[in-house]
């Protein structure tokens, strides 16, 4: 296996682990749909179910095909981060460390969605009554991996072009 291999199952399986492991924390420390104040007028945990993506997105889609729709995406997902795996030879720890962020947090909203049909989200960031959508691990690490790809993607044009 080589090292842009182990580091996108590594990074995965610790975020996979640690998504489940919080997921299992708040489902036996909070009832559903309540809220334990952390920091207050910032942040809560709460234990709530989300039907959409990340941060509450697409939740207003109706009926079992909207869990349908979500478990092709993280399917489609999962197989062009293995074909960015086969295909890229470049050394680049941004575009590796983005593919296992995206895949351990795609692999652990989809084990909530084929469970539940839902994903569990418990953050809940907010000042005064405005809040931030609830959500939890996988989306932080979808979130941080789409940045880092992002920064992959700027710094292969940058250096296609001879810029850097």
């Amino acid at each position: 296996m080589s090292l842009k291999h182990k580091i996108v199952f590594i990074l995965a399986g610790v975020i996979l682990v640690l998504d489940q492991a919080t997921k299992i924390w708040v489902q036996s420390a909070i009832p559903l749909w309540e809220t334990r104040t952390v920091i207050p007028g910032f942040f809560n945990l709460v234990h709530v179910l989300n039907k959409g993506a990340a941060f509450g997105f697409l939740a207003d889609l109706e009926g079992n095909m909207q869990t349908y729709f979500f478990i092709g995406v993280t399917g489609l997902a999962v197989v062009l981060i293995f074909h960015l795996l086969r295909t890229v030879h470049r050394r680049d720890v941004y575009l590796f460390t983005a593919l296992g962020l995206i895949l351990g947090g795609a692999l652990g909203n989809l084990i909530d969605r084929i469970r539940l049909g839902m994903v569990i989200d418990f953050l809940d960031f907010y000042m005064g009554s405005h809040h931030w959508p609830a959500f939890n691990v996988a989306d932080m690490a979808i979130s941080v991996g789409a940045i880092l790809l992002l920064v992959s993607f700027y710094k292969k044009k940058r250096y296609a072009s001879g810029s850097d």
